[in-house]
């Protein structure tokens, strides 16, 4: 089929779709055309990108929908369906594995190519660059579907995918923003204009407190002060005293709440959409066939939260009953969810261990089993609702160590006390030990000036690939993955904070990491009720983790890697420095690690000779690769980069 007649019948049937799997236009605002300059991948031959904004309408009285904040109260159609409209970008390829592989957007930006394709973010969905060719190769249908409405509209432009959504005409009710300066420049006490989530229903009765910590009492300091330069805009006048991390926080009366919930029902109904409307205006669809018939949801750090409370809320099961997707992904979500289903949402929150930490995004139920809240006595788990309508999907859940110190990943495999709790059978988690939250495949260690220690630069693209081989076989053959590699109290890998890591000069550990708290948000401001028990990993005498997938980085090490790094001076300092880890380089020689007192043997002690570490490296990449944690494409690159890293430091 041309590209001009597909194009004209998804046009068609954007004026006359059929309301199927609650999508009822698809119009395609980017007609078919050849991606990545029309390189061919292997046996899934070129790919197609198209972009396209899906209508869906929900009826408020489905049980299925009802469960989404204000959809009673929303404006509705004709028809009496609350309609919002969702960004989609489509990458297809001519011959595919069958799957389609949804990512929920980071802010409205494409991760899953930085994570599995070593591409900037949004490479993939601009159709900059391939990268590896990785997914492609694969086959997968690549999806994205914008959610947020407290984003700029922006595809193609480089803002990200966003979705429109209804306001709630007449509600007003408290709002809480929190901001911090970090990348403010001028002096500490500039005025700053910032930007609110929801406009301002009245300016009376607005107050802007601040605090040097999260903990700390809120304060109104002589010199701090806000104007309010429209409804939507403050500028803030900063009070001395305080440094570039303190925590400004505004309550005031909002008006006119999103219907952001609805962002769960535009994953839902898309993916449904895309999967069984078998006509014209389904841009899968050829000649009356689906081009797949398998479904995988994935997201990365703020949208694998999502993905975690898409399934806890029911939203897998679609308006005829079936279940959507397959399996899931969640990258990098800790034990968190998001802030979206509720009045006034804010799903851009980011609860971490300075900023955010008191939004309702991290609460029970934080595991997938179901457990009991040892604070209020409430019974809950993330596959509750899937398990009552039979649409509970396959789950790999990957963390890495920052996860644990910044995201209280800790309760994914424990009970609020802290005891052992087994993940259910559907159910793996995987932690990556050393790693930070996130990282590019080219970084490298480098200084942050708001982190006290060198930053983190490992990424986790290789076992992912190795992960997602094993889901899309496990998937679809019912081949059982790789076994849980994840820290546990069980296992003695799991263990309270105090005394954990050995005493590296320069360290400057303290044990400080993100708690869990019992946070009640029936009141504004929030107040915190209690806390659970949070656990870290147990780490080796060299500092490095030990339960969890070891890459070769760790299992050879030629450093110390951490998922936490200290707060620097003027950021409040000692506190965790969000989303990153640390480097703690050993010493060369056996002489210079004995003159600072490092415990750590030298490099020179532990690999007489060069070979001596690329053997090693090649041992450790080898039984990750027996144990199906690693790809041989990547055992190969592992290999070949300690050569060419042992032969530049000989020619230095």
């Amino acid at each position: 089929m041309t590209h001009f007649r597909l194009a004209t019948l998804l046009l068609a049937g954007a004026l006359a779709a059929p309301a199927t799997a609650e999508v009822i236009r698809f119009e395609v605002t980017s007609p078919p055309q050849p991606a990545f300059q029309g390189r061919e991948f292997g046996t899934a031959g070129r790919y197609e990108r198209l972009a396209g904004r899906a209508t869906i309408a929900l009826d408020p009285a489905d049980p299925r929908n009802a469960i989404i904040a204000d959809i009673g109260l929303a404006p509705r159609n004709a028809q009496g369906r609350v309609e919002a409209v969702a960004e989609a970008v489509i990458l297809r390829p001519q011959r595919g594995n069958g799957t389609l592989l949804l990512e929920v957007p980071n802010r409205g930006r494409d991760l899953v190519g930085q994570l599995f394709n070593d591409v900037a973010a949004n490479d993939l969905l601009l159709d900059r660059e391939p990268g590896n060719g990785f997914l492609m190769r694969q086959g997968y249908t690549l999806v994205w579907v914008g959610w947020q409405s407290d984003i700029p509209s922006g595809e193609g432009r480089g803002a990200g995918l966003r979705m429109d959504a209804p306001l709630v005409p007449g509600v007003t009710g408290p709002s809480r923003e929190e901001f911090v300066f970090e990348a403010a420049t001028g002096p500490l006490t500039a005025p700053q204009t910032v930007r609110l989530t929801y406009p301002a229903a009245t300016r009376d009765g607005a107050t802007l407190t601040v605090r040097a910590r999260p903990g700390d009492e809120r304060a109104t300091p002589p010199g701090l002060a806000f104007r309010f330069l429209d409804d939507q805009r403050i500028e803030i006048t900063r009070p001395p005293g305080f440094d570039s991390a303190a925590l400004y926080e505004l309550i005031y009366t909002a008006r006119e709440p999103t219907v952001q919930g609805m962002a769960f029902a535009a994953i839902r109904d898309l993916a449904s959409f895309l999967r069984w409307n078998t006509g014209a205006e389904n841009p899968l669809a050829r000649e009356g066939r689906g081009t797949v018939d398998r479904a995988v949801l994935t997201g990365i750090s703020q949208s694998g939260r999502v993905v975690r409370d898409f399934l806890y809320q029911g939203f897998n099961e679609d308006t005829r009953g079936r279940q959507v997707y397959d399996a899931m992904l969640p990258h990098i979500p800790g034990s968190r969810r998001s802030y979206t289903n509720a009045r006034f949402a804010q799903p851009g929150r980011n609860p971490t261990p300075h900023e955010d930490r008191h939004y309702p995004a991290d609460q029970f139920p934080f595991t997938y089993a179901v457990t009991e809240d040892h604070l209020t006595g409430r019974r809950d788990g993330l596959l509750l609702r899937c398990r009552l309508t039979n649409t509970c999907p396959r789950i790999m859940q990957v963390d890495s160590e920052y996860e644990f110190w910044g995201a209280r990943a800790s309760l994914l495999v424990t009970d609020t006390r802290g005891h052992h709790v087994e993940l259910p059978p559907e159910v793996r988690a995987y932690a990556l030990a050393g790693h930070p939250h996130f990282a590019m495949a080219s970084a490298v260690m480098a200084r942050n000036p708001r982190c006290a220690l060198p930053v983190n630069p490992l990424q986790g693209g290789a076992p992912l690939r190795a992960l997602l081989v094993a889901l899309e076989t496990w998937m679809r053959e019912g081949v059982e993955p790789p076994a849980t590699r994840y820290p546990t109290r069980a296992a003695g890998t799991l263990v309270p904070a105090a005394g954990l890591f050995p005493a590296i000069p320069g360290a400057g550990y303290a044990g400080m990491h993100a708690p869990a708290q019992l946070v009640d948000n029936s009141v504004v401001p929030p107040v915190v009720r209690g806390e659970y028990t949070v656990l870290l990993p147990r780490a080796d005498a060299d500092g490095n983790a030990i339960g969890g997938i070891r890459l070769p980085v760790i299992e050879a090490p030629r450093a110390t890697y951490t998922g936490w790094n200290p707060r620097a001076e003027g950021f409040a300092p000692g506190m965790p420095c969000t989303n990153t880890g640390a480097v703690l380089p050993f010493a060369a020689t056996r002489a210079e690690r004995q003159a600072v007192g490092d415990p750590r043997p030298s490099i020179e002690e532990r690999y007489p000779d060069a070979a001596a570490y690329v053997a090693a490296v090649r041992a450790a990449a080898e039984r990750l690769q027996a144990e199906r944690l690693l790809l041989p494409e990547d055992v190969a690159a592992m290999v070949a980069a300690a050569q060419a890293d042992t032969l530049a430091r000989l020619r230095r």
